[in-house]
C-alpha cells in the first residue's frame, strides 16, 4: 500500500440499476416513467436563451423554488431544491444527522441510506420490516440521532398511513425526521400537510418519477424555514451552483402542466393495478404497491431464474441478491404493451417449468 492510500476514504458504493446502452429492450428496472414529460418541458427547452449558458445560474433557483412553493401552497422559504432527490437527501444527511446517537431507517429500503451514513461517518441502526414488509412505527419510538424512511417504501412499494407517519414525527420531536416521498404521487398520502405542525419534519420529493424527468435531475425538500435555511447554509458551503439554468426553466414548465401530470399518473396506476391482477393469476405473491413499481415473488419458481430468463428476452427488471428479498423481483410499471410482453414471456417460461 502506498502511503497516501491510508488516507483515502473507503466506502462500499451504491449500485444503481443497470442502464443498458441498447435501446431495443424493455427497461423495467429503474423506475423511470414510461411516458414523456409534459409538452411544456419541450416548449421551455426551445425558449432557452443560449447566451445565458455562459453565465452562472441563480444559486437560489428562485424561479423554480417559487413555482414549487406556489404549487404546494407554501412560502418560498419552506422549499429547498437540488440535483435530484439524491442530492437533496445527501445534503440533509450532512446537515441534520450529526448526533452521537444512531440514525434509524428500515432494513429493507432505499440502499443509498447506509452508503451516505458510511460516507459521512454517521452511526446508524436498521429496523426490521415486519413479515408483511411493513414499517413498524413503534420501532422508531426510541432514542436516536434522526430518522429517515421512504413512503412508499422501496423496493417494496408499501405505503404507511399518514397517521402512522405523524406518530413517528410526533414521538421524535428532538430530532429531524425525513420522509422520502419519491413515489408518493402514485397512490400514497403525502406528509406535506404536517409541515406547519411539526418543525422537525422534512419531506423530500422528486421530478424523476411522476413527472417523467429523471434525466433532468430535480429534487426538492419542504420543511419549516429553519430547516430550509440550514440546508442552504450547507449547500452554499459545498457548492453554490447545484441547480443549472436549463433545469430551473424546464422544472417550472412541468409544474405548470397539472392536467398532463394527472393524466400520466392515472395511466401508470391503471396499468399497475391490471399487472398486479395478471401476475397474481400466474402464481405470484404481489405486494400492495402504491409506487410506480411492483414487488413480486413466485410461489414455486425462484426470482433469480425469472430475472435471468427475462434478461435473455431483453426485458430488464430489478433483482436484489440480499437477505429476506432474494426471492423477489421489483418490476417498474411500463406501458401496457410493455407489460403485456413481460407477462407473455413469464407465462411462456412458467409453462416450460411445469413440463
Amino acid at each position: 500500500m502506498k502511503a497516501w492510500e491510508s488516507n483515502v476514504r473507503k466506502v462500499v458504493p451504491y449500485v444503481p440499476g443497470e442502464q443498458p446502452k441498447d435501446t431495443n429492450i424493455i427497461k423495467l428496472n429503474t423506475n423511470e416513467n414510461p411516458y414523456p414529460p409534459s409538452p411544456k418541458v419541450a416548449e421551455a427547452m426551445r425558449e432557452l436563451a443560449t447566451d445565458d449558458l455562459r453565465l452562472y445560474p441563480d444559486p437560489k433557483a428562485e424561479k423554480l423554488v417559487k413555482a414549487i412553493a406556489t404549487y404546494h401552497g407554501m412560502n418560498s422559504n419552506q422549499v429547498f431544491v437540488g440535483v435530484g432527490s439524491d442530492d437533496v437527501l445527501a445534503m440533509a444527511f450532512m446537515t441534520f444527522f450529526n448526533s452521537d446517537k444512531p440514525i434509524l431507517f428500515p432494513d429493507i429500503t432505499y440502499s443509498f441510506y447506509d452508503v451516505w451514513a458510511d460516507l459521512f461517518r454517521i452511526p446508524y441502526q436498521t429496523k426490521a420490516l415486519n413479515e408483511k414488509f411493513k414499517i413498524v412505527k413503534e420501532d422508531y419510538f426510541v432514542a436516536n440521532g434522526g430518522i429517515i424512511f421512504p413512503n412508499p417504501n422501496a423496493p417494496t412499494g408499501m405505503a404507511m398511513p399518514l397517521s402512522e407517519v405523524e406518530m413517528i414525527v410526533k414521538n421524535n420531536a428532538n430530532v429531524v425526521v425525513i420522509v422520502d416521498e419519491a413515489y408518493v404521487d402514485f397512490g400514497a398520502e403525502s406528509a406535506l400537510s404536517l409541515i406547519d405542525r411539526y418543525d422537525n419534519l422534512l419531506v423530500v420529493q422528486t421530478f424523476s418519477k411522476s413527472r417523467s424527468m429523471a434525466g433532468i435531475r430535480i429534487g426538492y425538500a419542504c420543511g419549516n424555514e429553519a430547516l430550509i435555511r440550514a440546508l442552504n447554509d450547507v449547500k452554499y458551503s459545498y457548492n453554490s451552483y447545484t441547480m443549472n439554468y436549463p433545469s430551473i426553466e424546464v422544472g417550472v414548465g412541468t409544474i405548470e402542466d397539472e392536467k398532463y401530470f394527472r393524466e400520466t399518473l392515472a395511466k401508470v396506476i391503471e396499468v399497475r393495478e391490471w399487472a398486479k391482477q395478471e401476475l397474481s393469476s400466474l402464481g405470484f405473491e404481489v405486494g400492495e404497491s402504491k409506487a410506480n413499481f411492483i414487488f413480486v415473488s413466485h410461489e414455486s419458481v425462484p426470482a433469480k431464474k425469472i430475472y435471468e430468463m427475462l434478461r435473455n428476452e431483453r426485458i430488464y427488471v430489478r433483482y436484489f441478491d440480499k437477505v429476506r428479498i432474494d426471492n423477489y423481483l421489483r418490476i417498474t410499471i411500463g406501458t401496457k404493451d410493455e407489460m403485456k410482453k413481460l407477462l407473455e414471456a413469464i407465462r411462456n417460461y412458467l409453462r416450460t417449468c411445469q413440463n
